[in-house]
């Protein structure tokens, strides 16, 4: 009988009753043994410059206030962005360190009352006159500095053979320029930190998705030793890149507990959030393509122009998916970013893939129709045999089989090369290629099997609401041959052994791989316990298999909990690890989809209603069917969203957004989304990791907005290159 917790079944979440009653501890609630005092931020008014002067008394006085922390009386720290030889994740994020004023919204005070209501109010008190200095606050295609490199390691350039020759010599070519506005993660819980600090020991509870930088940054700041500092993120509610590592909120109730010496917190009005978080920058990619007259690729430029935040180096690669989607005779992928005075710019889920995807599959849609081709028979005819950008060959390579698949189930054979019009509504058809690479990131931890059959793994992973949780306990279920109510897993502390964290897709397959290797080696243990038994010193210990909480070794078995306590007496432990190999270097990683949508646009309104969603997904071995349907759902939705709706609306006389909730802040819901169909191509890569799964959590993003783009051009004839699509760039063109 199949273990209905083995890996690749669909297992409920082992965590979702804790949620769902309630119990879970989220950043903002864990218990301490002394109530909390409560923080609240104080904004600046202008995009840089300095405090001039700050008037606090009337704050101090006011009811519940215990302290305002500012720059004249927090605790000394490193200034912000040293050490130079940090990445951005450990660099000193410093707060009310000078009076210097880096953006629009960042910290001058931090008000701590007993009550929230108390801190809000004496805010509001907190007079500050600050004097403003020259700022730039956008960014477009005047931007020219060249970054070192680009998020994930990649480079900032990359040219393969002689583009200008191919395409000056193409019979077909495109040269067209779209971009994407500034956006935010906006996980659905706000930034928050509680930070308790006994003069000696700092316990930091809080909401991040890398627990061994967060511990780093926060001695690089904060002048601590990191073995006093401890760092606990067991639940996050939604991080998207936003919570990689920690930022504002988190230094300063770090500040507030070590000026006092008592529990801070401090929780982000959601307002904050969109200035005193990370977020997405404005892009704009130039994008131009050469082709033959039966559309065969010859020459592929995408030059990305992108923010950067002053003191904070981040550059997100947007032409990652020009480079290694289709095949070319020449290739050029250039990327350059213009510093500004902003709030963090970092990652955003599916950096560079989410909104390169856009504009390149948007591109590759217009020039299938300048060349007089199918876009899906014009994909297939530019499938790559290696990585174009890269020249390594692929570990594995489904797009093409993705794409036909696709087409067949969604019924792309019947879409009539125009739109159809059905009454006031204009129907479009639209498809895009997904594709977002893959990354084994080195990860450890520790398993214990107790006496009472009881397994426990630890580790300082988290779980970022994508089923981390579950996924461990199906890897240790599956190797140990336990049922899931007996496994235990224990996350997000920065005590456990340290793990890849969440982020870049790469979670699961490399923590599952380290407790996999930890796993393995337990059942080492056990069989070596076995094999000194006189009672199985006749059993088949080659053909050895793990079954039901029993060692099961032919026509004999002996229960797993017998051999503990014969080399206990009362648990076994073992480590593991996994970390990239050999053919990291040698092979190109990628997750595969194709992704189709059904619109209609209403030819009086221009209103773009989205009717169908069809991915079909190859991502190695899918570890659970429930969760990763859930990760791929999830991404088709936001791509919906930025591909109609969401919009970070900057002011550059301030640097400030002016629509900072989630009132103008447009996001897709219910109504927005209709039923979305998801199918797997299953097909273990063991050249990705040792479980043979591939990253799943960003793959649908990285195409499904460019699939319902193009099907609202296949509906109007109407392209709109300025994301989002909203009705006002459709009304004047529509026919």
């Amino acid at each position: 009988m199949m273990n209905p917790a083995a890996i690749g079944q669909p297992l409920d979440r082992v965590d979702g009753p804790l949620k769902v009653s309630g119990t879970a501890t989220y950043a903002a609630e864990h218990p301490l043994d002394h109530q909390p005092l409560v923080g609240w931020i104080v904004e600046a008014t202008i995009p840089a410059g300095r405090i001039k002067a700050l008037e606090t008394s009337a704050a101090e006085a006011s009811a519940g206030v215990v302290a305002v922390l500012t720059h004249r009386n927090s605790p000394s720290q490193v200034p912000f962005g040293e050490p130079d030889d940090e990445g951005r994740f450990t660099q000193s994020r410093a707060m009310l360190g000078s009076d210097h004023i880096r953006y629009h919204g960042f910290p001058v005070a931090l008000v701590i009352a007993d009550t929230l209501a108390n801190a809000r109010h004496a805010a509001g008190l907190v007079e500050v006159t600050c004097e403003p200095a020259d700022a730039v606050t956008a960014a477009g295609e005047e931007a020219d500095e060249k970054p070192d490199e680009l998020d994930g390691g990649l480079e900032a350039d990359i040219t393969r053979g002689d583009f200008e020759q191919a395409y000056s010599s193409a019979e077909v070519t495109l040269d067209v320029t779209y971009s994407t506005p500034n956006q935010a993660a906006a996980a659905m819980e706000p930034h928050a930190t509680m930070a308790v600090y006994d003069g000696n020991e700092l316990w930091v509870y809080t909401s991040v998705q890398l627990i061994g930088p967060a511990v780093q940054v926060l001695a690089n700041t904060l002048k601590l030793n990191p073995d006093r500092i401890r760092v606990l993120s067991p639940y996050i509610g939604g991080g998207f890149g936003s919570k990689l590592g920690l930022h504002n909120e988190a230094i300063l109730a770090c500040l507030g507990a070590m000026y006092l010496e008592r529990p801070v917190k401090v929780v982000q009005h959601r307002r904050q959030v969109f200035h005193n978080a990370p977020h997405r920058g404005n892009s704009v990619q130039r994008i131009r393509l050469g082709a033959s007259r039966d559309g065969r690729l010859q020459a592929i430029s995408h030059e990305s122009f992108m923010p950067t935040a002053r003191g904070y180096a981040f550059a997100e690669p947007s032409g990652a998916p020009a480079r290694t989607t289709y095949r070319t005779d020449a290739l050029v992928s250039r990327h350059r970013v213009k510093t500004v005075d902003m709030s963090l710019i970092d990652s955003c889920r599916a950096p560079g893939h989410a909104i390169g995807s856009l504009a390149f599959e948007s591109a590759i849609d217009e020039m299938a129709y300048r060349c007089g081709q199918d876009p899906v028979e014009f994909r297939l005819a530019n499938m790559p045999e290696k990585d174009p950008g890269s020249g390594e060959p692929f570990s594995s390579h489904d797009l093409a089989e993705c794409l036909r698949e696709g087409a067949a189930r969604f019924g792309w054979g019947k879409r009539q090369p125009q739109g159809e019009v059905r009454g006031r509504q204009l129907v479009g058809y639209g498809v895009a290629s997904t594709i977002r690479m893959n990354i084994l990131v080195k990860s450890k931890t520790r398993i214990r099997l107790s006496a009472d059959g009881t397994l426990t793994a630890w580790a300082n992973m988290t779980d970022i609401g994508t089923g981390t949780y579950t996924i461990l306990t199906q890897v240790a279920a599956d190797l140990l041959g336990l049922p899931a109510e007996r496994i235990e897993i224990e996350l997000g502390d920065s005590a456990y052994p340290a793990s890849c964290g969440s982020g870049g897709s790469f979670g699961a397959g490399s923590s599952g791989s380290a407790l996999r290797d930890a796993c393995l080696r337990l059942r080492e243990k056990l069989v070596e316990i076995a094999r000194k038994q006189e009672s199985l010193k006749d059993a088949d210990f080659d053909g050895a298999l793990f079954e039901g909480g029993k060692l099961v070794l032919g026509s004999k078995q002996v229960s797993l909990t017998e051999l503990v306590r014969q080399g206990g007496p009362d648990y076994l432990e073992a480590d593991g690890k996994v970390a990239p190999g050999e053919d990291r270097g040698k092979y190109s990683q990628h997750s595969y989809g194709a992704q189709f949508a059904e619109v209609h646009v209403d030819r009086d309104t221009g209103e773009v209603r989205v009717q169908r969603l069809l991915g079909v997904f190859s991502a190695g071995r899918i570890l659970n069917r429930k969760t990763a349907r859930s990760q791929l759902l999830g991404g088709m939705v936001w791509g919906v969203s930025y591909a109609l709706l969401e919009e970070l609306m900057l002011d550059e006389r301030y640097g400030a957004f002016m629509n900072r909730d989630f009132a103008e802040y447009h996001l897709a819901v219910n109504r927005d989304i209709p039923e979305v169909e998801i199918h797997f191509r299953e097909q273990p890569d063991m050249r990705s990791n040792p479980l043979g799964s591939k990253g799943i959590g960003e793959l649908s993003i990285s195409g499904a907005g460019a699939a319902v783009a193009n099907a609202v051009y296949h509906a109007t004839g109407v392209r709109v290159r300025d994301f989002p699509i909203t009705l006002d760039k459709l009304l004047e063109q529509l026919p």
